[in-house]
Parts: C-alpha cells; sequence; structure tokens
C-alpha cells in the first residue's frame, strides 16, 4: 500500500482505510468469517464527495455558464470511463483484492471495478484527512483543463456532424458496418467503417460499437475537411 500512497501523494494516518477502498465485494464475499467488508459503502460516499467538489470547482470555473451546462459538464467529468482513466493512471488495478471468479473473469481490469474503486479511494482519503485532503488529489488526478477538454472531446457527436456534412453533398450516402471484434469479453475491441456511397471511407476503433463508429466518423470527417 505504500507505494499506492506515493502515487496518491498522500500518506494515510489510518492504512486500514486504504485497504478497505481496495476490497471489492467478491473478496468480501469470500472472506465473511475474517468480517472483511467490500468497498461499497466507500464507494457510494466518495461518489458525494466527487460530486461536490466537482460542482464547485465548475462553479468557480465557470462564472457564465447555466446550471444546465455545468451539470452536463459534471456527469461527463465524473462518468465511468474518466474514473477509469484515473485509476490506470493510479494503478489501482493491481492493488485491489478480489474473489477467485472476478479475478478469473478479469475483473482487476474491468473498467466499471476500477471505476469504484477510484470513488473508494476519494472516500478514505476524506475520511482520513478531511474534504480539504480529498479535494486536492481530485483537483490533482481528474479536475483540469486539459482534462476538461479531453471530456468535452469526447462527448462530441462525430456521426451526426458527419450525416450533417454529407447530406449537404447531393446523392450522397452514408453508412456503418462493423469490421471485426477482438481480444476478451471483458476487455474487448470493436472495429468500425464508415460507407460513403457504399464504399469503405475511414475506419475507426473502440470498446463498444457505438465507440467505433464514432472514432470512424471522427476519421471521415477529418479527410472530407482536409479534401475542401
Amino acid at each position: 500500500m505504500f507505494t499506492l500512497e506515493e502515487k496518491l501523494g498522500y500518506r494515510f494516518k489510518n492504512r486500514a482505510l486504504l485497504e478497505n477502498a481496495m476490497q471489492h465485494s467478491s473478496y468480501a464475499n469470500e472472506h465473511r468469517g475474517a468480517g472483511m467488508g467490500s468497498n461499497e459503502r466507500l464507494e457510494f460516499l466518495g461518489d458525494a464527495v466527487l460530486g461536490m467538489v466537482t460542482a464547485e470547482y465548475l462553479y468557480r470555473r465557470h462564472p457564465d455558464l447555466p446550471e444546465g451546462d455545468l451539470t452536463r459538464i459534471r456527469a461527463a467529468l465524473v462518468c465511468e470511463e474518466s474514473l477509469h482513466e484515473v485509476a490506470l493512471r493510479l494503478g489501482l488495478g493491481k492493488h485491489l483484492k478480489l474473489g477467485r471468479g472476478e479475478e478469473q473473469g478479469g475483473g482487476r481490469e474491468r473498467p466499471s471495478i476500477l471505476a469504484d474503486a477510484t470513488e473508494s479511494v476519494f472516500a478514505a482519503v476524506y475520511l482520513d484527512g478531511g474534504m480539504e485532503a480529498a479535494a486536492e488529489l481530485i483537483h490533482r488526478v481528474l479536475l483540469d483543463k486539459e482534462r476538461e477538454e479531453a471530456v468535452e472531446e469526447r462527448r462530441r457527436d462525430y456521426k451526426t456532424e458527419l450525416q450533417e456534412l454529407v447530406q449537404r453533398k447531393s446523392g450522397s450516402t452514408l453508412g456503418y458496418r462493423m469490421v471485426s471484434a477482438s481480444g476478451p469479453d471483458h476487455a474487448k475491441v470493436f472495429e468500425a467503417a464508415v460507407l460513403l456511397n457504399g464504399e469503405d471511407f475511414s475506419r475507426g476503433k473502440g470498446h463498444s460499437k457505438k465507440e467505433a463508429e464514432q472514432a470512424a466518423a471522427r476519421t471521415a470527417l477529418k479527410i472530407l475537411r482536409e479534401g475542401n
């Protein structure tokens, strides 16, 4: 756990909180006799702490944005994908305690488990060092201009943008096809192709069919715009 504390930039007074944050429910269920608790309660608290810190950050950073826009950006910043990325940077996966079935099923790399563990860590820091310590960690690993811009980029609907562009070209038709799907179920990678007038025009990859199609549409937009 000392290595994880170094990654977090925070030294726990009560290290049991951090250990609890790394205990998945599958592990707790297999060790009921030992009184092991899962990180689910910490995840619940961490979600609230993260929401509060992010809301204040956006409120102060964007004084002119209306409530609806602030809510939209907050949801994107604290989504599973963002928290999964934080977990990967912190290396939470190798510190997780999982049950045998979850371990064999690839749980150590599962985005939802890693995202939940991230929220649990935020809660553990909050309980150990207070809101100031938790906010400092959240700001450092999640809230900055670069990540906010990256989140906004992910939110763009490239398929709609491409559809609107193609519609302006009289007689052009647009479609998609799934090219392939590879990898284990918990980390499958899909490849999709954009069909322009029935012909393969561009391709893209993602961890879902929707993500792959968006990636392919993004590439198609770039090609079409550079060609004009």
